[in-house]
């Protein structure tokens, strides 16, 4: 007997078959099913024929899939009884309870006193599908895995692409062609981190990013987790999710992943980014200041580190302030006898050497100068040269000999009574200032992976945000280490990276769009030279490259020549003026003829207006510009279109364009089809283009 149930919205449908009472598993998920379309005889005609070599029967490839039924590739559930004997468990199906966009899904091992809920809800206005898993024992067990629902991955896909990186590089796309055997990744540095970022994408063949079937999938989990991408002996795939194997320390009764959270797109690579994008602003992000646009930030750390004196600090708010910055964060520095990176983390007081009158001065200045105050904390650290740390050292997570990462080690966020101190400390300033931000860093990975850390940060913020819900946190763990959607429940801004070499944030910038909103993403102009590159760009393409997410500066104004202050006013004045829109709108990963371009298009969501970044990253191959195809545009309606920085065209580009001269006017069906020929440019350059429709 075949019991079938479905969900769907107007891009989807998803279906499961339960057969003689097994656990259930997934017999289709892509473009929408009729409504009577009979999904047991989908079922019957998705079963794989026997032949020599194979067992008589094939075992399901299920949400949990069972060692105990065969099942020949990675189960979905691990787990050990208390004195550590592993035992496998066979699931029966119990119950299934279903309303129109969320499906639950009860088995139970009744001779091993276990419980499995699967549980799955669909956002009809995103086409997010987020799925959970949760175990339940009648004893305490030892956890080894955990899987978030095992989806299966199309049969017609030739390659993978998943997400590694390093400090200053995250982001950076791997595409792994499909074989015989497991893609594993995993992270155990306990953090999301740089190197692993929790993603995965499937695309069909000839899938690019305006066009073809995908399908993506993300991890919601800020510590540790595992990727598993695994093609069977006989040909079908499994994705798995969960967080990394044996971080659960101590046996328990409950356990639970976190979301897995799924996209199926038949319009390319976009059509999985535009449903994270919204899902993210819209559903996972809880603002702070919902009538507030998003402000300006100036961030003061590339222009005096930790040499915090009172006269230059206020000097540099006030030139920030008349470049256009609405927020001013005062970095790592401020506390303790912090001089260096070496000591004082976990000592939350105000050095009164560099603030003898505490912060009240710079916040009344700054605040006089029509910006907003934030202020940057690490609380999950702690320097062995601190007072906290020789009043407290069993306060610190791992051992007492464990390799330092940048002078610092990790408190045991496990704890309550280290919950509580830093509540306490971080709460003080919040009670005693007017500030409305925090900048929240982690600078360094885990001695092991540990979910009872991350469970412990959560709990930490959570009440901070429950007590100061105006604050505003940014997610920073030297740049983009902790990047996801469990943070982003939490905060309302993540800092993508530590480079501000705006060649390096083209790319990256690019690549996060796969999963995140502009609204959300940290971007700044840097310095002349970049502090971590070493390598000099000019003004316009630094403030343009900041200009595509959530703008800001962080380098010295006192640098900045007459012409590149101008160029900065201007760039952010056209900011502020696109920034209601923009907030809102999607990110479009362009399809560029000339792989030297990295280009996007920003579209509003009414369709009225978008703007296009098409930067240059190195020399084409070719003399001439290729043509630039849009995407999603009416193809009936008319566009005007405009560059909006032709007055930078360079010397050599000597034709008659008429993009050069002013606006030009195109059907959508122009716009998308040939596309649009952009001047000639050097590298390390970039085209704003902006249209609106008529």
């Amino acid at each position: 007997m075949t019991e079938c149930w479905r969900l769907d919205d107007a891009r989807q449908t998803l279906a499961l078959a339960s057969t003689n009472g097994r656990c259930p598993q997934v017999i289709y998920w892509g473009a929408p099913l009729p409504p009577g379309e009979d999904l047991c005889a989908l079922s019957d005609v998705s079963t794989l024929d026997v032949t020599g070599g194979m067992l008589d029967q094939n075992p399901d490839l299920s949400l949990c899939p069972e060692a105990a039924r065969s099942f020949p590739g990675q189960p979905g559930l691990i787990v050990r009884d208390r004195d550590g004997t592993p035992f496998l468990p066979k699931f029966r199906l119990d119950h299934v309870t279903q309303s129109e966009l969320t499906l639950t899904v009860t088995c139970v091992d009744a001779p091993h006193g276990l419980t499995y809920v699967a549980e799955f809800t669909l956002d009809a206005d995103t086409h997010v599908i987020a799925m959970t898993a949760r175990l339940s024992a009648d004893r305490p067990l030892h956890l080894d895995w955990l899987a978030a629902p095992v989806l299966p991955a199309p049969q017609h896909s030739e390659a993978m692409i998943d997400f590694a990186g390093r400090w200053c590089g995250e982001f950076q796309m791997n595409r792994t062609p499909w074989s015989p055997g497991i893609r594993m990744r995993e992270n155990r540095t306990g953090r999301t981190g740089h190197e692993h970022f929790p993603g995965l994408i499937v695309p069909c063949k000839g899938a690019r990013n305006t066009a073809g079937e995908a399908y993506a999938f993300h991890y919601g989990w800020s510590g540790g987790h595992r990727m598993i991408a695994e093609e069977l002996p006989d040909g079908r795939r499994q994705i798995q999710f969960g967080h990394a194997a044996g971080t659960h320390m101590t046996p328990a009764t409950e356990f639970q992943t976190a979301p897995i959270y799924a996209v199926y797109s038949c319009e390319g690579l976009n059509g999985c980014a535009v449903p994270f994008q919204r899902h993210v602003r819209d559903r996972i992000v809880a603002w702070t200041d919902t009538g507030r646009p998003r402000p300006v930030h100036y961030n003061c750390w590339e222009a005096v580190y930790f040499n915090h004196d009172l006269a230059v600090l206020k000097d540099i708010a006030s030139r920030a302030a008349a470049l256009g910055a609405e927020r001013f964060v005062l970095d790592d520095g401020w506390f303790g006898q912090r001089d260096d990176d070496t000591s004082s983390l976990g000592d939350w007081a105000v050095d009164t050497r560099k603030y003898p009158e505490g912060l009240d001065p710079l916040i009344a200045h700054v605040r006089a100068q029509g910006m907003g105050f934030g202020i940057w904390f690490e609380p999950e650290m702690i320097n062995p040269d601190s007072d906290t740390y020789r009043a407290h050292p069993d306060w610190a997570l791992g051992p007492a000999d464990q390799i330092l990462g940048r002078q610092q080690k990790l408190l045991n966020m496990a704890l309550p009574q280290v919950r509580d101190y830093l509540y306490d400390r971080i709460a003080a300033l919040l009670t005693a200032h007017p500030i409305d931000y925090i900048k929240w860093d982690h600078n360094r990975v885990l001695p092991m992976p540990d979910a009872a850390q991350t469970d412990g940060s959560y709990a930490l913020i959570d009440r901070l945000r429950a007590d100061f819900p105006q604050v505003e946190i940014e997610s920073c763990a030297s740049g983009g280490g902790r990047i996801d959607f469990g943070i982003l429940q939490r905060s309302q801004r993540v800092w993508l990276s530590d480079s501000n070499d705006a060649l390096e944030r083209l790319r990256i910038q690019h690549n996060a769009a796969l999963f995140l909103p502009a609204c959300v993403t940290g971007s700044h102009v840097g310095p002349r030279r970049c502090h971590t590159s070493g390598r000099v760009l000019d003004i316009a393409l630094r403030a343009w490259v900041a200009a595509q997410r959530h703008m800001g500066f962080e380098m010295d104004p006192r640098e900045l020549t007459e012409r590149e202050a101008e160029v900065l006013r201007d760039v952010t004045g056209w900011w502020k003026d696109n920034r209601d829109w923009m907030e809102h709108a999607d990110i479009l990963r362009l399809d560029s003829s000339d792989p030297a371009v990295i280009a996007e298009q920003q579209l509003a969501r009414d369709g009225r207006q978008f703007v296009a970044f098409v930067g240059k990253s190195g020399t084409s191959d070719q003399i001439a510009p290729r043509p630039l195809r849009l995407t999603r545009l009416d193809p009936d309606a008319r566009y005007a279109v405009s560059l909006r920085n032709r007055a930078d065209a360079p010397h050599l580009s000597r034709g008659s364009l008429a993009l050069k001269d002013g606006p030009v006017t195109l059907s959508g069906a122009a716009l998308m089809q040939h596309g649009v020929t952009l001047p000639w440019s050097f590298p390390d350059f970039i085209w704003v283009l902006e249209g609106r429709r008529l």
